[in-house]
């Protein structure tokens, strides 16, 4: 049996194959606002028949944005556009998603088309960034302003009024960006995380901000959604988050009703060490897998439909993540349905084209 095509079924969704665009930034926006960029850019993927596709890192603050041009999801007029984006994808038989993003000391970067160093606060598009402590991502960056604890807490009320948008505008998958180094992913790192209050030190002070997020998001679910989150199950560095923390972790997310876990790598530190070959993160996710029995979702340059077959039949995942291979194909599923000689039904417009 082809495992690719076969339906996943959560607790109030069913996936109808195992296919998912991960999020990709598409630095296209002002002031987070979605544009025809995005719904052309996330339709097309629906139209080929990905089981579910997670929009970008979109900015649950103002500050919270990767750089500039990055989707957000602060105020009630970013819902307009986004609800166009659903309905359409929706209409093809995709579950719309959407990943909620804070970057904190990451934040305030340029375009990469532009060089993508981080922007000074005096910079016409930087600003201040918040974070953890006063150490930058680098040492050449501007340093962060550290989070008070009513701020900390404030960004809680951030993630519940962006999931509340979310929901509104039609998202049925609320992925939770907790991966590559981002806010909080800074607050797992114990490479970043140099707190002794309340949300720093032990491994349970250190998730104490996630699980917060998780309580306050759940609030706002409805009986047609899911919780996903996306994490960097290792630093790839001395010392920082490593598997044995993210497996920890994964059993009490899963406890917490956390459906699936998005399973990457990396972006905590500069000076991280990372081979990226093909399948490099795949053993994260098949560890996390059978170790705690949660449903995840392997990335990693998985690019060929037989690839991603193989780790599915050799249960080392539930879900395959592409990325990249989606920009060269956005149909990249209904490809993969030939390659491995499966039926599929094409969208009424192009059938002619699966002759």
């Amino acid at each position: 049996m082809i495992r690719s095509f076969q339906p996943l079924r959560l607790e109030n969704l069913e996936l109808k194959n195992r296919f998912v665009v991960s999020p990709m930034c598409q630095y296209s926006s002002e002031d987070g606002f979605a544009t025809a960029w995005h719904l052309v850019h996330t339709g097309q993927f629906a139209i080929g028949q990905a089981a579910a596709i997670i929009q970008e890192a979109t900015a649950v603050t103002p500050d919270g944005r990767i750089s500039y041009g990055d989707l957000g999801i602060w105020k009630d007029e970013h819902i307009t556009k986004l609800a166009e984006i659903t309905a359409f994808v929706k209409s093809q038989g995709s579950i719309p998603g959407i990943q909620l993003s804070h970057a904190g000391r990451k934040a305030s970067s340029n375009k990469p088309w532009l060089g993508r160093e981080q922007l000074t606060p005096d910079h016409e598009n930087g600003w201040q960034t918040r974070g953890l402590s006063a150490i930058p991502f680098r040492e050449s960056e501007h340093p962060p302003l550290p989070l008070g604890i009513a701020e900390i807490k404030a960004l809680v009320v951030s993630f519940r009024e962006a999931a509340a948008r979310a929901i509104k505008a039609g998202y049925q998958i609320i992925e939770l960006h907790g991966a590559h180094g981002y806010l909080i992913h800074q607050f797992f790192s114990p490479l970043i995380n140099t707190r002794t209050d309340e949300y720093g030190g032990s491994f349970d002070n250190r998730i104490r901000f996630l699980l917060e997020v998780i309580d306050a998001v759940k609030l706002e679910l409805t009986a047609d959604s899911s919780l996903w989150v996306r994490i960097s199950a290792t630093d790839w560095a001395a010392g920082g988050w490593d598997l044995e923390s993210s497996i920890q972790l994964a059993a009490i997310l899963k406890e917490r009703g956390v459906e699936v876990i998005d399973v990457s790598t990396g972006g905590a530190v500069a000076h991280q060490k990372i081979t990226a070959v093909a399948n490099y993160q795949v053993p994260f996710a098949t560890a996390i897998k059978e170790q705690t029995g949660m449903t995840t979702g392997c990335v990693g340059l998985i690019a060929e439909a037989q690839q991603a077959e193989d780790l599915l039949q050799n249960d080392q995942a539930d879900l395959i993540f592409i990325a990249r291979a989606f920009l060269r194909d956005p149909h990249f599923v209904l490809s993969a349905a030939k390659t491995l000689g499966h039926p599929i039904a094409w969208p009424k417009a192009y059938e002619r084209a699966s002759l």
